[in-house]
């Protein structure tokens, strides 16, 4: 009876182990481990091949500190309470800089006229977008602050993912991370849900994910990306820490990656910054692993449009 018992733990044990080895991109996974050698600083990756289910990562469930990526939440938060009726896409807003300024910020939000009207749609496209951080903070409060943001992220099944500056209780957190934190996985789970309608309604999917469509920030890990290719991404950054996640509908399967970093030695805000080369080179990396046979290479002289990093 013993050997019995025995004998069907290892033919379990053997199957929980091969399933999760299927599940292994190991000639990625290698590739990307060979890359982050000599890094300086921590950094985590998430890449999965939504055609085959296969994953490749490095410290996928870290917590790292989101930058402006937290405005993919803030953005579900939104959808949240259109869902509801508590918005409307396209209602009017009045823009007040004593409550909706981000201190220093330079974007097309805080350069509004107080008492000025604007639209829902507009707002929430230039959080991603453009990614204004004044913008951000009009969502925040109008989801129904961090905490409510907070609450549909655990509801929706995201654990690590949270919205911590001018939320309650969590100003230690906000000390640590920032604006916000999550993991690599979760970020790009989050992507992928909107991707596939698994969230709120099949409408608000849609329209989240043309919105994260529209981003201006192209000059990172997207500039390693054909512009005809169809992607979907946010980008973040903060002096010691960069973060990018991008959903890319290639050609031969869709594929989402995540990279995250945080503690980084170099907290310069030049083209140069070693985070944001990482993340380039990872997005070249695993485009070229998936599109070996794609004929399109980044033009010659493409650094002319390239913008530097900015707090």
């Amino acid at each position: 009876m013993l050997r019995t018992c025995w004998i069907i733990c290892l033919c379990l044990s053997s199957s929980f182990f091969a399933f999760y080895a299927q599940k292994v991109e190991i000639k990625l996974q290698k590739r990307i481990e060979k890359e982050l050698t000599g890094f300086r600083g921590t950094a985590g990756v998430y890449v999965e091949n939504l055609k085959t289910g296969k994953v490749a990562s490095v410290n996928a469930d870290t917590v790292f500190p989101t930058a402006s990526t937290i405005k993919v939440p803030i953005m579900v938060g939104i959808f949240s309470k259109i869902e509801t009726g508590e918005l409307n896409y396209f209602q009017p807003l009045v823009y007040s800089d004593k409550k909706q300024l981000y201190e220093g910020d330079k974007g097309l939000i805080a350069s509004l006229k107080d008492s000025t009207e604007i639209l829902l749609s507009i707002v929430q496209m230039l959080s991603i977008c453009t990614s204004d951080n004044s913008a951000s903070l009009w969502l925040q409060d109008l989801a129904g602050t961090g905490a409510a943001i907070n609450s549909l992220m655990n509801d929706l099944g995201f654990k690590f993912t949270r919205v911590n500056s001018r939320t309650p209780s969590r100003e230690n957190e906000r000390k640590k991370m920032g604006w916000g934190q999550t993991t690599p996985r979760e970020m790009a789970t989050l992507l992928v849900k909107i991707r596939n309608r698994e969230i709120l309604s099949a409408a608000a999917c849609d329209e989240m994910y043309r919105v994260l469509g529209t981003v201006y920030y192209d000059d990172r890990a997207l500039s390693q990306i054909p512009p005809t290719v169809r992607t979907a991404s946010k980008q973040g950054m903060v002096s010691a820490a960069r973060s990018e996640v991008v959903l890319v509908n290639a050609p031969h399967g869709d594929y989402v990656i995540a990279v995250y970093t945080k503690n980084q030695e170099d907290t310069s805000w030049s083209t140069d910054n070693e985070g944001r080369q990482l993340i380039k080179r990872l997005s070249r990396l695993v485009w070229n692993y998936y599109e070996p046979k794609h004929q399109w290479q980044p033009a010659p002289n493409w650094q002319r449009y390239e913008e530097p990093d900015f707090d």
